[in-house]
């Protein structure tokens, strides 16, 4: 758990530093909430936007759910949030699902599909998917793998949409 935790955090770091700001005043006071450790206002902000479809809001809530960041940790509401993000095309809600699959946190454990997110998030040129990918491949057989290939390029196909 330890592990995940830590992946997750360095995932998020990366990730946030390359989030687009000009969003939204909304957006915007709700990132700066978030950054500077108000987690109450962030919350504040970003659900509404969530709620709305917002997917760097949703991926921003997934973190705090995920994080225990001014909510109490929940994993499953951490999915919730980052799949329809993920559903949008938003890389780092897609690398954040293939680490909840990977360890099977709020998700049943599958690599298939930890694989999947990790090469969709890789085709749009997160490197670190292309890893997570890559290493995880090593535990899987080429059955498995295909399948996940597959599963991917039919995400992708259908722009993301009930993946």
């Amino acid at each position: 758990m330890k592990n995940l935790t830590r992946t997750i955090c360095l995932t998020l770091a990366v990730l946030l530093g390359s989030l687009v700001t000009g969003c939204g005043a909304d957006f915007d006071k709700g990132f700066a909430a978030y950054k500077s450790g108000d987690f109450a206002t962030a919350l504040g902000e970003l659900r509404p936007l969530s709620e709305q479809g917002h997917a760097d809001a949703q991926f921003l809530l997934g973190a705090m759910y995920s994080g225990a960041q001014g909510v109490l940790q929940d994993y499953k509401t951490a999915v919730k949030w980052w799949t329809p993000a993920a559903e949008q095309g938003h890389v780092g809600a897609q690398t954040s699902l293939g680490l909840m699959y990977q360890y099977g946190t709020g998700v049943p454990q599958d690599n298939v599909y930890a694989y999947m997110w990790w090469q969709i998030a890789a085709a749009s040129g997160y490197k670190d998917a292309s890893k997570n990918r890559d290493n995880i491949a090593k535990e899987m057989t080429p059955a498995q793998i295909e399948k996940a290939k597959k599963l991917a390029r039919e995400c992708i196909a259908k722009e993301y949409k009930g993946c």
